[in-house]
């Protein structure tokens, strides 16, 4: 590619006097920037919407008949034993920062919880931890960072002794990066020593966690399927056996929960069904025709929404490492600062480049039997995303008060009406778990209940 071969003579002749810059170059995957140009600026007419799709069917979060209920009933045992037998390993994507939050620091490292103030990190170490005990097993954790937040994510661990998992039961790595270029497909230099660079999207996980060598530590280990999920949702279930068992009990290469829309245009990836394959299209993209449609039952057909948590085999992942199977890229016209032909700093009003990202949920065409379980939003699903207003922290705190108000309810215990509580994830893994507190350890009536 003629693009290609004027990236590199202008590249390798700047980078002559400068070391730094001279590695990025050497070190590019220039096939793989070959692949992205073609596919998102040469050819990007030719990629779009599919011809013919429909909404997705999926498994309802209640069973709908005996036949639903006794696969339930085998999934959730099922589930149980993978986890007993140390099968299951978690992964967390945690690049983000919490700059939209007015935070200066990883995301995962904001503090969240109503009562004590717990990071992100923290929840999700008390239910690994909590699913570890409760089962006799070690479950491994693998927490991708992006380049710029890995060395402060592993500092808050060491600080904090990890949390009590063990450090050699986690590991850190950085996601993968691509170059930014102009809209002609020129690369384009962030100083007179780097190139511009960005994350290669949350679908780099997956490379990620091959060239990391996570995945060959997995097969070490024997673990078989790895439960994915993103860093700014408290309320996610790191480790779920339900969702395990049903995943493995289908042979699904990926599954993915679903959580019902709260309305059309609602900013959740829609989950598709195209032929026989499941699809995810961003809500970005889908007409505003089709997300208006309704079924005989008056509910928007595009109901089922994707909240980014997934499970995938092990030799799935692995398939990705050989490129027998790879994601594609997609077009992010962004707005990036960059050295002009003299050297002047370039800071744009408007997108000038194009960013270069995969997206996990596109592995799910290319999977075997995939499937969609349907999740209960108040259980699964209250992320941090914005300062105030709809995902924000005061939100998703009222949403964590409210799960554990009524998981208490379901256990049958009455507390204050405008009590605040918190409820340990290593404590009380499941609401389930409930069931052996000892009651008398709490004050009940007080006006902040914290359950450990």
């Amino acid at each position: 590619m003629e693009v290609i071969q004027r990236n590199k003579l202008r590249m390798r002749k700047l980078a002559a006097t400068n070391s730094n810059l001279s590695q990025q170059v050497e070190t590019l995957d220039w096939d793989e920037l070959e692949t992205a140009l073609m596919e998102c600026i040469f050819k990007k007419d030719e990629t779009g919407l599919p011809e013919s799709y429909g909404p997705a069917s999926y498994f309802p979060l209640i069973p709908e008949n005996s036949e639903q209920k006794i696969l339930y009933e085998q999934a959730f045992e099922h589930g149980e034993s993978l986890v007993r037998a140390g099968k299951i390993a978690a992964f967390t994507v945690a690049g983000g920062q919490g700059t939209r939050l007015g935070y200066d620091g990883p995301k995962g490292t904001l503090a969240v919880s109503p009562i004590n103030g717990k990071p992100l990190f923290q929840l999700f170490a008390e239910q690994i931890l909590g699913m570890s005990e409760k089962h006799g097993v070690v479950i491994p954790w693998y927490v991708m960072c992006s380049p710029l937040n890995l060395e402060a994510t592993v500092s808050h661990f060491t600080k904090r002794k990890f949390y009590g998992l063990g450090q050699n039961n986690l590991k850190f790595f950085a996601q993968g990066v691509m170059p930014a270029t102009d809209f002609d497909g020129n690369l384009l230099l962030a100083t007179e020593d780097s190139l511009a660079l960005s994350p290669n999207g949350h679908g780099g996980s997956l490379k990620a966690l091959i060239d990391s060598g996570s995945i060959a530590d997995m097969e070490t280990r024997g673990i078989e399927h790895v439960s994915y999920f993103q860093v700014d949702n408290p309320l996610v279930s790191p480790i779920n056996p339900f969702f395990i068992g049903l995943h493995d009990l289908k042979k699904s290469d990926m599954s993915s929960r679903s959580i019902t829309k709260t309305g059309p245009f609602e900013k959740l990836g829609n989950f598709v069904s195209i032929g026989d394959r499941l699809a995810i299209i961003e809500y970005s993209d889908l007409p505003n025709d089709k997300a208006l449609e309704k079924d005989a039952q008056g509910r928007i057909k595009y109901r089922a929404g994707s909240p980014a948590i997934h499970l995938l085999r092990r030799d799935f992942i692995q398939q990705f490492a050989s490129g027998e199977i790879k994601l594609p890229y997609h077009r992010a016209e962004k707005k990036v600062a960059h050295l002009n032909e003299a050297g002047k700093l370039i800071e744009p009003d408007n997108p000038n480049a194009v960013k270069f990202e995969t997206f996990v949920f596109d592995a799910l065409p290319l999977a075997k039997n995939p499937l969609i379980l349907e999740a209960d939003r108040l259980d699964q699903f209250s992320p941090v995303k914005n300062r105030t207003g709809v995902d924000s922290l005061e939100s998703s705190q009222a949403d964590q008060i409210k799960r554990a108000k009524r998981w208490l309810k379901n256990a049958g215990v009455a507390i204050r009406e405008n009590a605040v509580v918190e409820i340990c994830p290593r404590a009380f893994p499941d609401q389930k778990d409930l069931q052996n507190a000892d009651w008398k350890r709490y004050d009940m009536q007080s006006d902040t209940l914290y359950l450990d």
